[in-house]
């Protein structure tokens, strides 16, 4: 994490990709770096990875993508917090990957995602497209896995409001 925090990633245009559970840190640790890459000039721009996928669908369907992937393009860091959450469908993908390849060795992107590389075709709903925005990302890249138990589960625990075991992933998602 010191080394990230130095940000020669950022200046060689290479990734980071933190994966992990929901509630381990990984958003927490990428603003942190988007914050230290902002204090020391750079321009950062953070999207939950729902809502940007769902600009750029927009986007396409209103004939305007190249327009509007500048504003995803400007920023030298580009952070995308969530991928995995959210199922997309054939068009977002799409739209993600056009975004991924126009980045490739231009500008640096944090992404966070509690999925791991082997569920993203299930993600993107498509395993060729997956595989071609894994390509990318993973070329230059730091793959940081963060294990664990989420803090705000624990903190309940502790709090008494649940017992000791730990929640499933059905049972969290519920709880949204």
């Amino acid at each position: 994490m010191r080394e990230l925090a130095e940000l020669a990633f950022v200046r060689e245009a290479a990734h980071v990709l933190f994966l992990g559970p929901p509630g381990v840190g990984t958003t927490h640790v990428a603003v942190a770096l988007g914050l230290k890459a902002i204090e020391a000039g750079s321009g950062v721009y953070l999207v939950r990875a729902h809502d940007l996928v769902e600009d750029l669908r927009r986007a396409m369907a209103d004939h305007r993508l190249d327009r509007r992937l500048r504003v995803y393009l400007a920023p030298k860091l580009l952070i995308i917090d969530e991928v995995g959450v959210w199922p997309y469908d054939r068009m977002a993908s799409t739209a993600l990957f056009t975004l991924i390849s126009a980045r490739y060795e231009r500008g640096s992107i944090i992404l966070t995602s509690n999925k791991g590389f082997a569920e993203w075709g299930e993600v993107v709903g498509d395993t060729v497209i997956a595989t071609a925005i894994l390509d990318r990302l993973l070329h230059h890249s730091h793959v940081i896995n963060i294990r664990g138990e989420s803090y705000r589960l624990r903190e309940k625990r502790r709090a008494g409001l649940f017992g000791s075991r730990v929640l499933s992933e059905r049972e969290v998602k519920a709880d949204r």
